[in-house]
């Protein structure tokens, strides 16, 4: 669906970006990844059709999105980091006026809204003046107005920063609700969200793409671990617990901490994701299992594996 061919941009003699080449597939949800520096923002603004790349091509939907201009553009919805919003309207009275500003007749945007703002999670707040929302709802106000043309891709900038747990869980959900209709390209710095949204992966750095690819696909080219990473609450001895971590299950390495009344919190890496046979080995040595719980994402050490070269 998004073809980039050689995406190169200049200002003046510097170089952000340079042979940038990627293919998103339709209804795929994409993260882009990149440090501070790394030329990410001038790739996002070229590909939301605010900046014209000094040499390269873009291809949205079989259109070149540097010769065909506004048709082009009109297939992509941006989501900048701050959202531009009219505060002074209420949620349906923007999202309407942004969809005639896109070019929409009256009509058209009436039909839309309904569906723009249930995909958004605005339903109940549509009456309600932007300015008293939260900011989470406000960035939600944002997606709307991204979407309310129907765009064939849909680019995010931060759509996670500054929302709080139940938000975050509740743009999750957002995002793969848009991911249905359109393509999703999501920038973002929190690299737990991007793991858990995104279909595949890009990472820039230096101006280049230097890895694209699933997670796993990322952690086998990082040199990454194959196997899982767990933390386990238990209770027995400290005896015990050596004796069914040496039972056979390969393990790279481990620690456990004790939290009195017998409790024992265990932190534990595996060559290969053998976390049923750990459990088995444990139990056969006379511990039992209080809790077990798979680590947060390792794409911070993978990401750092395959920036910090071209950091350097």
């Amino acid at each position: 669906m998004i073809t980039v061919e050689g995406l190169t941009h200049y200002y003046g003699e510097r170089r952000a970006i340079e042979d940038i080449r990627f293919q998103i597939s339709a209804n795929e949800i994409v993260g882009f990844l990149g440090l501070n520096g790394a030329g990410k923002s001038t790739t996002l603004r070229i590909l939301a059709g605010l900046l014209v790349p000094s040499a390269g091509s873009i291809t949205i939907d079989g259109v070149d999105l540097v010769s065909a201009g506004s048709s082009a553009r009109a297939r992509i919805g941006y989501l900048p980091e701050d959202p531009p919003l009219y505060r002074e309207m209420t949620v349906r009275e923007f999202v309407a006026y942004c969809g005639e500003l896109k070019g929409l007749d009256h009509a058209t945007v009436q039909s839309r809204l309904d569906g723009v703002l249930k995909v958004a999670q605005l339903t109940h707040v549509q009456h309600r003046v932007i300015q008293e929302l939260s900011h989470g709802y406000r960035k939600r106000c944002g997606i709307a107005q991204a979407i309310i043309h129907k765009p064939k891709l849909v680019i995010l900038d931060e759509p996670i920063s500054g929302l709080d747990p139940r938000q975050i869980v509740e743009m999750r959900q957002v995002i793969r609700d848009l991911a249905k209709d359109c393509t999703v390209l999501i920038s973002s710095h929190i690299l737990g969200e991007i793991s858990e949204t995104c279909d595949r992966i890009l990472v820039l750095a230096g101006g280049k793409i230097v890895a694209q690819g699933t997670e796993a696909e990322l952690a086998s080219r990082a040199g990454s671990a194959a196997g899982a990473r767990l933390t386990l609450l238990v209770r027995g001895t400290a005896a015990a617990i050596d004796a069914g971590l040496a039972a056979g299950v390969p393990v790279i390495k481990f620690d456990k901490h004790e939290e009195g009344a017998g409790l024992w919190r265990l932190h534990v890496a595996l060559a290969n994701d053998d976390r049923e046979a750990l459990v088995a080995a444990l139990v056969a040595a006379g511990v039992g299992i209080r809790k077990l719980v798979e680590d947060e994402s390792e794409l911070e050490q993978i990401f750092l594996g395959l920036t910090q070269g071209a950091s350097a």
